[in-house]
């Protein structure tokens, strides 16, 4: 009889204990696909754009080795990643964005297969043989969700520098990013990034659905975000290769139709090109 305290004590430090937890998440860095070398340095050279373009778009390949654990006490605890449907969904808005651009010839959707865990460039430009594209678009992914007792933080390192996610508990944190590359010369060309916040408030009872339903809000308003600023992005380059043709080289694709937009850029590049030449001769 005297050692039933000491046996519903114990259960209670069991139970308390697997009702405590952690950090848990997954990512996809293009960060690390791109550069897998970390000592490495890649000086991108000039990027020199035939118009009309011809654009892939795909998602980076997740990094399976930075899966932050499961919640403690809990294991299959239902976390819920970014889903095939949703990715497929997420695409074809990203394609649909460039669709818009009258100096965009074709799209094309790259499966994710084609793409290897820290492929770098090597790996573009065996897609850009097999697809006959010029650009890319490369999609990435980082969510966490915070399940302790006190507040917990992250920081996520991107191509342009670092994200803090801080987070209580049952709270998620997701960072979409969408970054275009000129394959041909390694250069970044601009990038989208799109965030959200889910606060939760689930018991221990109702973890894990709860977990699962944030994750996928989580997801589904940081992709919102992200297309929204894609589509700003996406002006703002298009102004960009207008004022500043010295920025970045505009040819037209022989026999191609890059709409007045494409043919406006091309004039805009000749006309800095004949005055740069003329100061010279000056």
């Amino acid at each position: 009889m005297k050692s039933y305290p000491y046996t519903f004590l114990v259960l209670c430090c069991v139970f308390l204990t697997g009702c405590a937890g952690q950090q848990q998440g997954v990512r996809s860095s293009v960060v690390d696909f791109l550069y897998p070398d970390a000592q490495e340095v890649i000086q991108p050279g000039m990027a020199e754009l035939t118009l009309p373009l011809r654009v892939g778009i795909a998602f980076v390949p997740e990094d399976h080795s930075y899966r932050r654990g499961e919640l403690i006490g809990r294991p299959g605890s239902g976390y819920s990643e970014l889903t095939a449907p949703m990715k497929a969904e997420l695409l074809e808005q990203v394609a649909n964005s460039f669709r818009q651009l009258d100096y965009v010839e074709s799209i094309e959707v790259i499966p994710t297969t084609y793409l290897r865990p820290r492929g770098g460039f090597t790996n573009l430009n065996q897609i850009k043989t097999m697809y006959g594209i010029d650009v890319i678009a490369l999609v990435s992914y980082d969510q966490v969700q915070f399940t302790h007792d006190s507040a917990l933080s992250l920081t996520y390192w991107t191509l342009v520098g670092a994200y803090l996610f801080k987070g209580d508990k049952n709270d998620t944190s997701t960072l979409m990013d969408t970054v275009v590359y000129d394959i041909a010369s390694q250069r970044l060309l601009f990038r989208a990034p799109g965030q959200s916040e889910v606060k939760g408030r689930s018991t221990p009872v109702n973890l894990s659905a709860e977990l699962r339903q944030d994750s996928r809000q989580g997801f589904a308003l940081a992709i919102d975000d992200m297309t929204m600023n894609l589509q700003q992005e996406l002006k703002q380059f298009e102004q960009r290769l207008k004022d500043r043709p010295a920025d970045i080289r505009v040819a037209q694709r022989s026999g191609g139709s890059g709409g007045a937009v494409a043919g406006w850029m091309l004039l805009l590049g000749l006309l800095w090109l004949t005055v740069k030449h003329a100061r010279r001769r000056g």
